[in-house]
């Protein structure tokens, strides 16, 4: 299908959103009236860089406070849209969204809204113009879908038809039969669609949507059952974005351009009007690659909380750190942020990586250019929105490219001391690297990974990881942080074995340091703890009043609460379990947590206030 974005979903000027639609392969644009008014452009040049861009302009929008008014003002109307119809010829406009009226000598007369519609419509056939009323959500007497339309059925103009918007409809109901009377309308008049997700929020429903609309599929509107109900009436204009959104209009219009189109092309999948390669969804973390100017302290880090340097890249400066099934990278090479250790790439086990790498390709995510050199496992990687890059992994199967391959083995077998890249950190080993796995009381594998997204990517990054790798989005929560509120939602594979929480701070001008962190399962967290001070390792210290809260909320066995205390190990349940988790200090932008769950299903958000709060302090 035909895709289509209005202006007004963008940020720049008129000549960078339409540049920026472009770019991102839409087919058209709705010009919002601002836009065009603030824009130096003549109508005419603005038609000529549409056609230039390979752009329609398939909607103009929008005329307000038209219909149902005393017929004074209704000739002022007749008036001003003559003008605005003379705009769109010389634009190459043909068709105008008018929104139902707000206007407060507006009355609640629907014979009398479809004559003076009628009379638009009429006016507007003279110039080539049809005309598509919309109910707004909050309109003064015309508020629904279904009352627009018996208003629009009763004028019966040719140049006369309705806009069904997504979000005007939804924000009204979560009813689906309340969707059926729409295969009442037949499709030909239906001469536009315009769509919009949003966080299902209680409030203001017009404040709700100047502000807080999103793309489809990143909010909780079933956006996918309406534009169904739509497609059965025949209904064949394109699928338009009409988002109002505070972010996006202060983020870079090509990456929110390509987000909006990606938002679009999973919409069709879900409605089965494409079929692009299915997603292949991980099975697993092989590694997680840490990016370092100097790997002297995240080396001595990993050595204290057990693992070993077991083997190193055959051309590039990495080495490998291996605990049970838990591998981390620490790469060395000139590409490093100069503000210290940072996570840049995550490892996935896939079991189609090469069908992995066409759906990403698919949904706008590029596989990206890598240097190897020609023995090197041909591994395809491609960005998160954060920048992250995340590699398709097929770790030891014979019948698929193995990165392991590319790496040499340095690590004997001995228990003893391992030397670390600054200085030795001395730490019990056990007799071979093959079993450590089956140490009760060590690392196993990774748990899960948080990644902190730019304020503007957070929407973007849900959309991403759910469509492009097929991981489910749990539900959003806000987490207090000593200067404002962080959004967090995790999203995760069906059995846990992959878990990646995202959380953005709470405004663009939010300074503080969210730092990224790896948290590692383990069977004992005190065992593990332990171990990992007694090796020279710094655990975050918590506060001795979250431990007196926490005897309030909860009965412990005797000097259990004790020991937590004294390790700074944090406690949470949940109806499916118990989780018991601790922090490493923060080196250069990266944190390891160790994670003991039994049964429970969460990240321990509960917490998350007390431990951010530390890391201020301890920052």
């Amino acid at each position: 299908m035909r895709t289509s974005i209005a202006t007004v979903s963008l940020s720049g000027s008129l000549t960078e959103k339409l540049t920026a639609a472009s770019r991102a392969g839409f087919d058209g644009v709705e010009i919002f009236e601002n836009d065009l008014l603030a824009s130096p452009l003549t109508p005419e040049e603005i038609r000529a860089r549409c056609a230039d861009l390979g752009l329609t302009i398939d909607l103009y929008q929008p005329m307000r406070d038209i219909e149902a008014v005393p017929a004074d003002e209704f000739a002022r109307n007749l008036r001003r849209a003559r003008h605005k119809f003379e705009l769109m010829r010389r634009l190459g406009a043909d068709t105008v969204l008018v929104c139902s009226s707000v206007h407060p000598r507006a009355v609640d007369d629907d014979a009398l809204a479809s004559e003076q519609l009628g009379q638009l419509a009429a006016l507007a056939q003279d110039f080539g113009i049809r005309v598509a009323y919309e109910a707004l959500a909050w309109g003064r007497h015309v508020n629904t879908y279904d009352h627009a339309w018996r208003i629009v059925e009763a004028a019966g103009h040719p140049a006369l038809g309705t806009c069904l918007d997504s979000f005007h409809i939804l924000s009204r109901t979560s009813d689906p039969k309340d969707l059926e009377g729409i295969a009442d309308i037949p499709g030909e008049k239906i001469f536009f669609l315009q769509l919009a997700d949003a966080p299902l929020l209680a409030m203001d429903v017009l404040q709700w949507s100047r502000h807080y609309r999103c793309f489809p599929g990143q909010g909780g509107f079933d956006v996918a059952g309406l534009v169904s109900h739509v497609l059965h009436t025949g209904y064949d204009g394109p699928l338009s974005l009409e988002v109002f959104n505070d972010v996006f209009r202060q983020a870079e219009a090509g990456p929110t351009a390509v987000d909006a189109l990606r938002s679009l092309l999973v919409l069709q999948e879900e409605v089965g009007r494409t079929t692009p390669p299915a997603p292949v969804v991980p099975t697993g973390v092989a590694f997680a690659e840490l990016v370092t100017p100097d790997a002297g302290p995240v080396s001595a880090v990993l050595g204290a909380l057990g693992f070993t340097r077991t083997a190193r890249h055959r051309s590039k400066p990495v080495h490998l750190w291996q605990q049970g099934e838990a591998r981390i990278l620490v790469n060395t090479q000139g590409s490093a942020r100069r503000d210290g250790t940072g996570l840049a790439a995550i490892g996935l086990e896939s079991p189609d990586p090469t069908g992995a790498a066409h759906r990403a390709e698919a949904l706008l995510a590029p596989v990206l250019p890598r240097r190897r050199a020609p023995e090197d496992a041909p591994l395809d990687a491609v960005a998160a929105p954060d920048g992250t890059e995340l590699f398709f992994c097929a770790t030891d199967r014979p019948e698929l490219p193995n990165w392991r391959a590319d790496f040499t083995d340095t690590a004997s077998a001995e228990q003893g001391t391992v030397h670390a890249e600054q200085g030795t950190v001395h730490a019990e080993r056990s007799t071979a690297v093959a079993e450590q796995g089956t140490r009760a009381r060590g690392v196993t594998r990774i748990d899960h990974l948080a990644l902190v997204q730019p304020w503007h990517h957070f929407d973007e990054a849900t959309l991403f990881h759910h469509s492009v790798l097929g991981l489910h989005p749990q539900e959003s929560v806000d987490v207090a942080d000593p200067y404002g509120l962080m959004r967090s939602r995790a999203v995760t594979n069906a059995d846990g074995s992959v878990r990646i929480a995202l959380s953005v701070g709470a405004a663009p001008t939010d300074d503080t340091v969210h730092a990224q962190h790896i948290a590692l399962a383990t069977d004992d967290v005190v065992a593990a703890a332990r171990r990992f001070r007694e090796s020279g390792g710094r655990l975050l210290p918590i506060p001795a009043n979250y431990y007196d809260d926490l005897a309030a909320r909860y009965e412990f066995a005797d000097g259990e609460l004790e020991t937590y205390r004294e390790l700074g190990i944090l406690y949470d349940r949940d109806a499916q379990g118990e989780f018991r988790h601790c922090y490493t200090v923060t080196v250069g932008r990266v944190f390891f947590e160790l994670v003991q769950r039994d049964g429970y299903r969460g990240y321990g958000a509960q917490n998350a206030p007390v431990r951010l709060a530390a890391q201020h302090i301890a920052q």
